[in-house]
Parts: C-alpha cells; sequence; structure tokens
C-alpha cells in the first residue's frame, strides 16, 4: 500500500463514525445509512490517493453518502411506503440538514453513535458487533473471525440488532438525565469487552489479538476525547494503555504465554505506561472513583515495579479490597485473594479462594483452579497444584493457555511436557 492510500485509509476510518452519525442523525434508517456511508468510502478510497484529499473531507463524505441515500430511500420507497419509519426516526427540525452556521456535531453524533451501538435493549453480543462495525469500520468478515464464529453469523446477530434498533422507534439523540450514566456505562462495558478479547482471547491458537487492543484503545481514547473531564473513560483508557504495554513481553518465540513475574519488563512499552500513569493520576482525584479508575491504578503499581520481586502487594491488596467494596464480580474477588497470597502468605490466599469454590459464575472459569495451583506450588502442595493446573487447562478454551497450564502440571511431575496441550495465566 502506497503512503498516499495508507494515510487516506488512516483519514477514513477517523471520519467514518462522524459521516455515520450526521446521516442517522439527519434521515435515520440506520442499514441503509451505513450501505450509503460505505459506498461513499468507497469512492474515497479509490480517488482520494490519486486525485488528493479535498479541502473538507468530512462534508465531501456527506454530501456523498446523503446523494446515494437518497436514492436507495427512494428505491424503497418505490416498493413500500417508508413515510411511517421516517416519521419516526426523525424529528420535524431534523428534515432538513442543519444551517451552514450551525456548529458541526461531528462529537456529539459519534458519541450518540456509539450509545446507539451500545443501547442495554440490545445484547452484549449484539452491542460489541454493532460498535466494531458502525463505529470501529470493521467489516462484517473482520468482526466474525475477531469472535471465532461464521461469516454469516455474524451477518444475522449485527442484522438483529440494527433490526432490534429500529424496531424500539429510538430517535437519534443523546441520552438524558440518569439514562445517560447507564448509557455510558454500557458503551465503556462494551470497549472493555473488546479489549479483553485482544488481550486474552477465550479460543484459538493465539494469546493475543493486536487489532482488537488497538481498536479497543482508538475507540475509548475517541470517547475520552469527547468526554475529557469523565474520570470513568480516563480511568478505562490508562487501564487499557497500562495492560497493553505489557504485551510484547507476554508471549515467547513460539507464541507461548509468559507470566508477567517472567517477562522482560525491558520489552514493556514505556511510553504507554508513561500516559497511562499520568492519565490516572490525573483521574483519581476528580471525585468518586470508579472500578476502571482502580482497576488502572493497580496496573499502574505493576507496571512501576522495576521487576516483579519489587512489585508493592500489600497497596495492590488495598486496592483490590476498595475494588471489592463496590463490585461483586468474583473475578475480582478472585485477584484480591492472589493479592493477599502475595503480601500475607499462600495459606491466607487459599483459604479466600476455598470461599469461592462453589461460586456458580466461576464454575467453568480456569482461573480459580489455576490461582489454586499456584498457591499450592508455593506451599509445597505439589500433587495438588498439579492436578489443578490439570483441571485448568481441561477448562480453558485458548490454546496458548491450555500449553502453559499443562507445561506447569508436567513440570511438577516430572514428566515431559504435554504436546498440544495447556495454557493460562
Amino acid at each position: 500500500m502506497s503512503e498516499a492510500a495508507s494515510s487516506v485509509e488512516g483519514l477514513l476510518r477517523a471520519l467514518a463514525p462522524q459521516v455515520l452519525g450526521a446521516l442517522v442523525r439527519r434521515y435515520g434508517h440506520f442499514d441503509s445509512a451505513e450501505d450509503a456511508v460505505q459506498e461513499a468510502l468507497i469512492v474515497a478510497a479509490s480517488g482520494w490517493p490519486r486525485d488528493g484529499v479535498p479541502e473538507n473531507p468530512r462534508g465531501w463524505l456527506i454530501t456523498v453518502a446523503s446523494r446515494r441515500l437518497t436514492d436507495l430511500l427512494r428505491g424503497e420507497q418505490a416498493r413500500r411506503r417508508r413515510e411511517d419509519t421516517v416519521a419516526r426516526w426523525v424529528l420535524p427540525e431534523q428534515w432538513q440538514a442543519p444551517a451552514a452556521d450551525r456548529p458541526p456535531a461531528d462529537a456529539d453524533d459519534t458519541l450518540i453513535l456509539l450509545f446507539l451501538c451500545c443501547h442495554p435493549a440490545l445484547s452484549p453480543a449484539s452491542q460489541i458487533a454493532l460498535t466494531l462495525r458502525a463505529v470501529g469500520g470493521l467489516s462484517t468478515a473482520e468482526v466474525a473471525r475477531a469472535f471465532l464464529v461464521p461469516e454469516a453469523t455474524m451477518t444475522r446477530r449485527i442484522s438483529r440488532g440494527k433490526q432490534r434498533i429500529r424496531d424500539s422507534g429510538l430517535r437519534f439523540a443523546p441520552p438524558t438525565g440518569p439514562e445517560r450514566a447507564d448509557r455510558l456505562a454500557a458503551v465503556l462495558h462494551v470497549l472493555y469487552l473488546i479489549f479483553t478479547e485482544g488481550y486474552a482471547r477465550t479460543a484459538g491458537p493465539g494469546l493475543l489479538r493486536g487489532d482488537l487492543t488497538a481498536e479497543a484503545i482508538r475507540l475509548t481514547r475517541l470517547v475520552q476525547r469527547l468526554l475529557p473531564d469523565d474520570p470513568e473513560v480516563t480511568g478505562l483508557l490508562a487501564l487499557m494503555l497500562l495492560t497493553d504495554a505489557r504485551a510484547p513481553a507476554r508471549t515467547g518465540p513460539n507464541g507461548e504465554l509468559v507470566p508477567m513475574a517472567e517477562q522482560d519488563r525491558r520489552r514493556w512499552r514505556a511510553d504507554q505506561i508513561a500516559e497511562g500513569i499520568a492519565l490516572i493520576t490525573a483521574a483519581l482525584p476528580r471525585g468518586v472513583v470508579g472500578p476502571y479508575q482502580l482497576q488502572a491504578a493497580i496496573a499502574a503499581v505493576h507496571d512501576e515495579a522495576p521487576d516483579a520481586a519489587a512489585t508493592d502487594w500489600a497497596q495492590i491488596t488495598a486496592l483490590y479490597k476498595v475494588l471489592l467494596a463496590i463490585s461483586e464480580n468474583p473475578v475480582v474477588a478472585l485477584n484480591h485473594a492472589v493479592a493477599v497470597a502475595m503480601s500475607r502468605g499462600a495459606p491466607a490466599g487459599l483459604a479466600l479462594l476455598a470461599e469461592l469454590a462453589d461460586d456458580a459464575r466461576l464454575a467453568d472459569d480456569p482461573r480459580l483452579p489455576a490461582a489454586r495451583a499456584h498457591l499450592w506450588e508455593l506451599t509445597g502442595e505439589r500433587v495438588a497444584a498439579r492436578e489443578a493446573f490439570r483441571m485448568a487447562a481441561a477448562r480453558s478454551t485458548n490454546l496458548a493457555q491450555q500449553r502453559y497450564l499443562n507445561a506447569r502440571a508436567d513440570r511438577l511431575a516430572g514428566e515431559p511436557p504435554t504436546v498440544g496441550g495447556g495454557g493460562a495465566g
């Protein structure tokens, strides 16, 4: 790809949600608007590298997409009447494009589009798919590959999400009052899930999906730029940066998982660590501290330690205790137990893990037996540790994690490494 084409591709990716948001705000018809925007992007991608980027690229795209959308809607109206649907989606003052002297609403449109894609009426799977498709600009095939489902399945999932939005009669407008906080929480949760899937994919051969982590960070930067005074938005961006900074050292030369205690910290991304620490340091004093800020603070303590032995586990334990008080997530309780083990001794951590044994939410999760195995290994309970590592490997659906976990079990048994098996960490 030429430098001009690469530059145009980056510009179009940034403009796509703004243009789609503008069209949906003016005309409604999420489906048709997205088709029109895609056609405008194709024209731009083929013409701009050759002819140059227009003076107002966003306006150019909106104009071309609007013309195409008009054609699409006229064709649709020829087959069936659409006036009722249009009236339901668009307020009277929105029938025409904004006046030329009206301030541009780029930021609002993009944020409203995110709110729309993450509407609570949609399932989390549909929220993620729509966000990556409409705001992230990924193709349906790319979204399907990211979540290891057939493209036809993802097409149906995205179509159902759009149909749910259309049938709900939702207007393209920002939520107000208490609903706004709930919708923003849904947006942040979706971005967090996208990042998590990229950093520790739930299934498949590799451990990392760098394209997904990069997209989650890009979208979260966008939200943070639109809402710079929201401490939880800033906290989420800091958490992603501080966590993703370790990615270069997280896998070995053959893609094998390398636990944090054994990572070469010289390979961690120092620029991301510095940015993440600056963000969370600025966010924490702003008001009520939320879960993303606390998780970012924990990640910062890890990243600031020059080596594993220097980790301030007492501070991490204290932060997890605060997080536990505002979260009922059993994974938080599990991580708190591990932090207690590292700061007060393995037996103390094992006692806390025992309290989670009957939590149905962890019944199939490899992290509980993996944590138990690690702590049993620290106490010298090699047989119990080995069996727990085997159990964790059996529960894991990621091949890199399976290999790692089975290798730990093999080492405790004094056996040759299991071929093709285990790994979590």
